[in-house]
Formats: structure tokens, C-alpha cells, sequence
């Protein structure tokens, strides 16, 4: 009773916030029976996940405290930096003033995800950027991006998940080499496209070798977040899907793991 009380409070909150077509239009019963898609962007938390590579961060660690066969129950501990494996970066992590995790709003962290493929001029450049141009190239095929769309850019990167060196891509003068957006492409999304925010399956919103993070303060200052080492990015169309967004409530916290779910109608 609770499990179906909840999937119609949901659809209710949902198809009651103004543009979200997409969503409105397939009830949470339809996510229920299977009647559509539902794809997990999310990466599990584990040890071996991807995390930022600076000195004061720490892989994810997890331990039991009681055990079935001990405590008659199995319970466990954990820690982790808030920007490691999927997660959001929250708009204060790079700019002061602006909103912690657990200020954003149902609203932004729903919406239509517009999904940009650079993979292949990735495959050749791993400091590629996604240019302005590749923005309106690829309006020229889908058409314009929505309002309060999240834009996902798939730049193939995800193939290197499962071995961190290679994810994280170390050059030897220690620079990390990976793809990302470039300040004009995040400025043209703020100023002339009104999106929710931003999403890559890297490391970074800013390519490897970035100095001076223009992309996060450009997103961040907007009071925008911006969702790092997104999975499944590949198996997604370039619209057609809404994004559900879930961060962890950390009050007052920069950022912090984000359960990401794509949902497509088969309508």
C-alpha cells in the first residue's frame, strides 16, 4: 500500500511541475509494470571507484559492524569523499552564496536530458571540448534543446571505468587527460539555453588539464550542478529520455553520491 501511495505522490509532484511533457505523460505505474524504460546511470559505490585525485581525498571504504550469523543482523559503515564514483557537484562547490546539496529542488533535478556524443572526436583528442558549434550542430538533427533540460555529453570515456589509471589518464607531467566542455559551450547553455544543469561521464565538467575550472564556475555561478562520472551514457538517444536525480541530503555540503535514472516511454 505504502509502495503504490508513493508511486502516485510521485506522479503527482511530477506532472504537476509545467514542461516536463516527457515524464507527465508516463505515470509511475507504467514505470511499475515495465510499460517503460528505465535505465540506471548510476555506477555502484565501491572501493574501486573513480574519485578526485587530490591529496586530501580517499577511495570509497566500506565495513560490516554486525553480521547476520553474530548480531542477527547485517549492518555496515562506510566513507567517502562527497565527489567521488557518480555524484553531483552542488552550485556553492565552486562559488560562494550559492546553493549546498540538500537546498536543490525536486524541479531541478528533473527534467529532459539532451545527450551530446562526442565520442569520436574524443577517440583522437583526449583533451577534446565540446564546442558551441557542437551544440547547435546537434539542434541542427534534434532540434532546439528544451527548457530546463539536463545536458549529458557522452564522450565514450566510460570505457575506462573499470581501471582507474586509464580513467583518470596521467601524462608524464603528471596532468590528468580527459574530455569536457568548454567555457563558451557552458556559457552558451547558461545564458542562451535555460537547462537544470550539466552532466559528463568523467572525472570533470572541465577537461584534464584545466587550470582554472571556467566551466564549473560558469555552471556553479548560474546556481547550476553539474553530475560527474555518469554511466550509461551510450545507451541513451539523444532526447526522449527524462532524468530523476536523487543526491544524498548532506546539509550545507558541496556535493555528494546522486542515484541517476533515465526514463523513456514506449509510447
Amino acid at each position: 500500500m505504502i509502495k503504490h501511495l508513493a508511486f502516485i505522490f510521485l506522479a503527482i509532484v511530477v506532472s504537476s511541475c509545467h514542461g516536463y511533457a516527457a515524464i507527465s505523460s508516463t505515470s509511475f505505474k507504467d514505470i511499475a509494470t515495465g510499460k517503460c524504460t528505465v535505465i540506471d546511470l548510476t555506477y555502484p559505490l565501491n572501493k574501486n571507484n573513480a574519485y578526485w585525485p587530490a591529496p586530501s581525498y580517499s577511495p570509497f571504504t566500506y565495513k560490516s559492524v554486525a553480521t547476520h550469523k553474530d548480531n542477527g543482523v547485517f549492518s555496515g559503515t562506510y566513507s567517502t569523499p562527497e565527489h567521488l564514483g557518480t555524484h553531483i557537484d552542488a552550485p556553492n562547490h565552486f562559488e560562494d552564496n550559492q546553493p549546498s546539496v540538500d537546498e536543490l529542488t525536486l524541479e531541478s533535478l528533473i527534467g529532459p536530458a539532451s545527450v551530446i556524443d562526442i565520442s569520436d572526436k574524443v577517440e583522437n583528442n583526449a583533451d577534446y571540448e565540446l564546442t558551441v558549434e557542437d551544440i547547435t550542430d546537434w539542434e541542427k538533427v534534434n532540434g532546439r534543446i528544451r527548457d530546463r533540460s539536463i545536458i549529458l555529453l557522452n564522450t565514450g570515456w566510460s570505457r575506462r571505468w573499470n581501471d582507474y589509471e586509464k580513467y583518470k589518464n596521467v601524462d608524464d607531467s603528471n596532468k590528468l587527460r580527459f574530455p569536457g566542455y568548454s567555457a563558451d559551450a557552458a556559457r552558451f547553455l547558461v545564458e542562451e539555453r535555460d537547462i537544470n544543469g550539466i552532466g559528463i561521464d568523467t572525472l570533470s565538467a572541465d577537461y584534464g588539464i584545466s587550470k582554472d575550472f571556467a566551466v564549473h564556475h560558469i555552471i556553479n555561478g548560474s546556481s547550476k550542478y553539474i553530475l560527474e562520472n555518469v554511466a550509461n551514457l551510450n545507451k541513451l538517444p539523444p532526447t526522449g529520455a527524462t532524468l530523476i536525480i536523487a543526491p544524498i541530503k548532506i546539509e550545507g555540503g558541496s556535493g555528494g553520491q546522486a542515484r541517476v535514472w533515465a526514463i523513456m516511454s514506449h509510447h
